[in-house]
This record gives structure tokens, sequence and C-alpha cells, in this order.
């Protein structure tokens, strides 16, 4: 590697450090790697080799190893060397030590630079993707705060948070939400997974983890633990239930979620753009739970079947209305909240509703 050369590249790695914070010291160590597994490839792997890169000048030189043993050498000249021949090369050595001997592999060492450049670029790609992931990684099942950059032809929302990008897909877009370039925008990180080749990084605006998160952010009982968010439910820009709950008899779990004035709560209705939240109170008792999960509605009585897994409401038929809710959406909330089927009936006349 020519001296000129080897200074551009070693100045190259340091540029890389500072922009990518890759390190220069590791690039170093896979380079010499990776040029050793390819001088054994071109010269066989029978000797005993090392290659090193000189960290201040960027010098390629590649060493035999071989050990000193007293006499002659009589099993393998390519790992043994003399005591005698070994005093030429290093003037305090003895037996059982080992000597390093530089190989004149010119062309080899011409060819380095090149090497070194595939090799740091294929470094730098693989660094670059685990460090995407990482920073991501550790905001997983979190709330991310970011920029809009972009929105492509097909209403894909390109988002940059402080200099790494994520994709918000039109499938994970609440309705009501209006997105603009270069406004900023909260997001739930709900996956990020490594891939082949670039990490899959799943970000939502109708994820449930998104309002959970919300309500962790607005409401300091519920941050500290006091207040616990048992469920949720939500269907993205129309209405959620939420069922909270407190071991502290004293606290009004349902008053601190709304907050003074109604403050909490309209900060994070403002964060959905009008999503209307139901906040309930959490029932140990299924039955006491399911009938406050339908509210509005005032239910008559709730009986649970199917070892669990149905509860069949019954209702007034004043009362039908506000429980099924507008195209079933009250009582189909009620079940992803609850985990249960939900069959509401009219308490006259029987009449099977049901979700």
């Amino acid at each position: 590697m020519k001296s000129k050369d080897a200074k551009i590249f070693l100045e190259a790695l340091g540029e890389l450090e500072k922009e990518k914070g890759i390190s220069k010291e590791s690039l170093l160590v896979a380079v010499e790697q990776a040029l050793l597994a390819a001088y054994k490839k071109n010269f066989g792997d029978e000797e005993n080799v090392e290659v090193e890169i000189n960290r201040e000048t960027g010098d390629v030189k590649i060493f035999e190893i071989k050990l000193v043993v007293n006499n002659e050498v009589v099993n393998d000249a390519a790992l043994e060397i003399s005591l005698t021949d070994a005093y030429e090369i290093k003037k305090r050595v003895k037996a059982g030590d080992t000597v390093k001997i530089e190989v004149n592999c010119e062309d080899f060492k011409r060819n380095a630079i090149q090497n070194g450049k595939q090799i740091v670029i294929q470094k730098v790609r693989e660094a670059e993707r685990e460090n995407v992931f990482n920073k991501f990684k550790i905001k997983e099942h979190d709330v991310i705060n970011g920029t809009i950059r972009r929105i492509d032809e097909k209403r894909n929302i390109h988002i940059d948070f402080d200099g790494l990008e994520a994709s918000l897909p039109t499938s994970e877009q609440s309705p009501v939400d209006v997105y603009r370039v270069g406004e900023r925008i909260k997001v739930y990180l709900s996956e990020v997974e490594k891939t082949n080749k670039f990490p899959r990084i799943l970000i939502s605006r109708k994820h449930e983890g998104l309002l959970k998160k919300l309500f962790e952010i607005e409401i300091p009982e519920i941050e500290s633990g006091i207040i616990e968010i048992k469920a949720v439910a939500r269907e993205a820009g129309s209405r959620a239930k939420v069922a909270v709950f407190s071991h502290d008899e004293n606290i009004d779990t349902v008053g601190a979620c709304i907050g003074q004035k109604g403050l909490r709560i309209r900060n994070i209705v403002n964060e959905l753009n009008g999503e209307k939240i139901d906040i309930v109170v959490w029932k140990e008792s299924i039955e006491e739970f399911v009938s406050a999960v339908l509210s509005p509605a005032k239910v008559s009585s709730v009986e649970i079947l199917d070892n669990g897994m149905t509860a069949r409401v019954i209702v007034d038929p004043t009362q039908l209305s506000l429980a099924i809710g507008k195209n079933g959406q009250n009582a189909r909330l009620a079940a992803k909240l609850t985990g249960m089927r939900v069959d509401i009936k009219v308490e006259e006349i029987g009449e099977d509703i049901g979700e």
C-alpha cells in the first residue's frame, strides 16, 4: 500500500468514526482479518501468518509467526525456526519463543488498499444496520417523536427520528390524522426485528399501545404505578375504551385520568385528533366488569357462559341502542376489552343481538 494511499485510507476511517460512530479500530481489525483470509486463500494456510496495519501510517505488513526450537528444524519449516536462525532476526530470543518474520509480498500489499475499501464499505453497511436496530430496539413498545420528511405516492409517511428514518404505512395510519411535511408527530414503535438486510421497524398511529403510552405520559399516577391500566380497546380515530384500577381505595381512578377540568384526557384526545375515549374502572368480578364496560348503557344482568368465554348481557329495551352503540361499536369494544364474546339480549323479548 503506497504511503499516500494509506494515509488517505486512515483519514477516511477517521471521518467514518466521526460521522457514523463506527470505531476506527474495529474497522482496522476487520480489514486485517479479511486481508489475512485473502492471503491464506492465495498462498495457502499452512503457515502461521499475521497481517498488521500500522495505526499511524496505514502501511500493511505481513509476518510469518514461527516457533523457536533448539535444534535444526526437522518437523515443519513453515511453523518452526532454529535458534541459530532466530538470532539473526532477534538478538534476545530463546527456544520456545516465537519470532515474527516479515514476508515480502508486494503484489498482495499493493492490492490491500482496494481490498480494504471493499471490506470497509461492507462493514459500514453492517454497522449502520446494527446502529439503526439498536437505537430503535431500546424504544420498542414506546412512543417516539419524529418529523415528517416526505409522503410518497402510496401515502406512506416517511419520518425522521434524529437522523434515523422509519416509514408509517397506510395500514398503521389513523383515518382522522392529517399528515404534513415538516410537522412533528408521535408514533408507537410496536416492533423492531433484524432481517438479512435493513431492520424491520413497525411504527403505528392505530396501535392500542399508543393510547396506553399517552395515558402514562399525561397521567403521573399511571406512570408511578398508583393507577394501573388493565386493558385497552381501540378503533383508531373513532372510539376507545380504557380499563383502569388502583389498589388505593382513596384514589378516584377515573377522575385522575380525566384531570382537573378535563385537561389530562383532553391532551390525549387532541393528540389522537378527537378520538373519543371511555374510561372505566376494572372490576375483579367479571360480571361487574362487563356491566361497567358497556357504559353508558345500564345493564340489568350479566351471566358468564362457555367456561368464561361468553358474557350474556340482559338490558332493558330502552338501553339496547346504547349497549350496542353506533354500528355495533360499543359492544365490539366491550368484547375486545374483556376478551370475551358479548351477547346482548333484550329483557322482554329475548332478542339475541350479541357481539
